[in-house]
């Protein structure tokens, strides 16, 4: 009896091995893939706003990703650094994805990191983005920022006058803000990072294999 029993309990596990082999990568996907919170109208979407959009990618590119992010946010600089290199790589640097980035500032500090940003010599925005985020815990929640915003800045090629100038610019601290304004009003952004992908809202960072997993859908 106890033979049969153990004859039958290795069948099982074998059938049940089988089967997970069978279901284990769709499985993944479908676990990897997040649903979305909702959708907006893309046309609307892509309209210009106060600020130039600063892009990367193809724009022929069959998926755009519209990322609104907050440079205090470590849920943005974590996506930033673990994330959106591979999906460069993979996606973007492909032809696959067109990646637009905007601003949507939570604090004071927020809005001057992405001012400097905007300000940045050489057109260097991106550049800028990722070195800020890079050295968040530097400056976006110590007493002082000041001091290690002016030390990033003057690497990056300021001079303590571009530096002065650009953090004193009340008109871009305007137009950064309506970007945040209007992401708010009109596409019902609350949280960041939040990434619109052909229109399809997603609110939290996502990783590699969920992106991957809604970019390989569309494809």
């Amino acid at each position: 009896m106890a033979s049969i029993l153990m004859t039958r309990r290795s069948a099982l596990m074998a059938a049940a091995a089988t089967l997970a082999v069978a279901i284990g990568p769709n499985l993944a996907l479908a676990q990897a893939a997040p649903k979305s919170d909702g959708e907006v109208d893309m046309e609307k979407l892509l309209q210009p706003g106060t600020l130039k959009d600063e892009v990367e990618g193809s724009a022929d590119a069959p998926i755009t990703v519209v990322e609104y992010a907050s440079m205090t946010c470590p849920h943005c600089a974590h996506f930033h650094e673990t994330t959106l290199p591979a999906i460069t790589e993979k996606y973007i640097k492909t032809g696959k994805v067109r990646f637009i980035f905007r601003e949507f500032p939570f604090d004071p500090r927020a809005a001057a990191a992405f001012m400097l940003a905007r300000c940045a010599p050489g057109d260097k925005y991106f550049a800028m983005v990722d070195v800020l985020f890079k050295q968040q815990a530097a400056w976006a929640h110590v007493q002082n920022a000041r001091a290690p915003l002016e030390n990033i800045a003057k690497l990056a090629g300021f001079t303590q006058e571009s530096f002065e100038a650009c953090l004193t610019n009340q008109k871009l601290l305007d137009d950064i803000n309506a970007v945040r304004e209007r992401a708010s009003a009109d596409f019902g952004v609350n949280a960041t990072p939040t990434f619109f992908i052909n229109g399809k809202k997603y609110s939290g960072a996502l990783t590699v294999e969920q992106m991957s997993a809604i970019f390989d859908a569309l494809l």
